[in-house]
């Protein structure tokens, strides 16, 4: 714990603290949207930091392992851990209380890096809306570089959806993975689709804890085609990992999986789905427009390297 002359002072987060932190995540997002995470289950305290001053929360940042690089893959490939910060509205441009907290995340991400493998760099990664533009500008400030963009697209659930039907000789299921070999089959598919930024069994397991967790898949005969996973956060569903093998693109089967899932979280009484896709993914984004997803925000992240 440290103390400060003003009465602050900055610890992990405390079961006791749940009150405060709905105080702060009110305050924080409400005049605008900001990506804001949640502080998980218990285990995972050790990765989040609260400043108080005078009794109240005045500013939370976590940090998480995002994305493990599995061996063997070219060595200008990364490990990517990622900090959320955020402080209430008036302190946005608190350089001083920024740095304090960012002070305890920096070092709690030197620890988490000693738990991947030194086979590759780790980049310290953070991610905000465009509009958040004062904490965009401390992450600039402190050496952090353009690393790409994202759209978060949004669809009401209320609106029609579109009927398809799958081309025969392929068959769709909801697959639970529920042995660690079907984990590590899946985990090896989404490795080849998204190399440079795979998911990781931390990551997959942390999305199977979600409520209404769900993954479908396409196959043909014992070949994995294509797949998705969708659950609850909030009110609303998440689409996540959509994906087609090269082998069968092209052939509507990202669609069909799209449909599938927007009937999923539907038919769970949730009004609205969400997804995010890159700036520059220009298929996926006429995709996901066809089927009546809107852009509703657009997050920039920077990075700078760790090691």
């Amino acid at each position: 714990m440290s103390q400060f002359p003003t009465e602050m002072f900055i610890r992990n987060f405390q079961n006791g603290d749940m009150p405060s932190l709905g105080q702060f995540y009110r305050s924080v997002t409400a005049k605008e949207n900001k990506i804001f995470w949640w502080v998980g289950d218990e285990y995972n305290w050790d990765n989040v930091y609260c400043a108080f001053e005078n009794g109240i929360m005045i500013a939370k940042g976590q940090v998480s392992i995002i994305n493990v690089m599995p061996p063997g893959r070219p060595k200008e490939n990364s490990h990517s851990i990622y900090v959320n910060l955020k402080t209430l509205p008036e302190r946005e441009n608190d350089v001083a209380l920024l740095e304090n907290v960012y002070h305890y995340l920096f070092n709690r991400a030197k620890k988490l890096m000693e738990t991947l493998s030194e086979e590759y760099e780790t980049m310290l990664c953070v991610g905000n809306y465009s509009t958040e533009t004062a904490n965009n500008h401390f992450f600039i400030q402190k050496g952090y570089f353009y690393l790409n963009s994202l759209y978060h697209m949004k669809r009401d659930l209320n609106e029609p959806i579109t009927e398809l039907k799958l081309q025969e000789d392929f068959q769709f299921s909801h697959w639970k993975m529920e042995t660690s070999d079907e984990e590590r089959d899946y985990l090896h598919v989404e490795a080849e689709i998204w190399p440079d930024t795979p998911l990781g069994l931390n990551r997959l397991s942390e999305y199977k804890n979600n409520n209404l967790w769900t993954s479908m898949v396409i196959r043909q005969t014992d070949a994995i085609v294509g797949g998705l996973m969708a659950w609850q956060e909030d009110d609303f569903g998440v689409i996540e990992d959509v994906f087609v093998r090269e082998p069968w693109r092209k052939r509507g089967f990202s669609k069909y999986l799209l449909t599938q899932a927007l009937k999923y979280l539907k038919a769970n009484q949730l009004q609205s789905a969400k997804l995010e896709v890159l700036t520059t993914n220009k298929s996926a984004l006429s995709l996901y427009e066809s089927l009546g997803f809107h852009v509703d925000n657009e997050e920039i992240r920077y990075y700078t390297k760790l090691n």
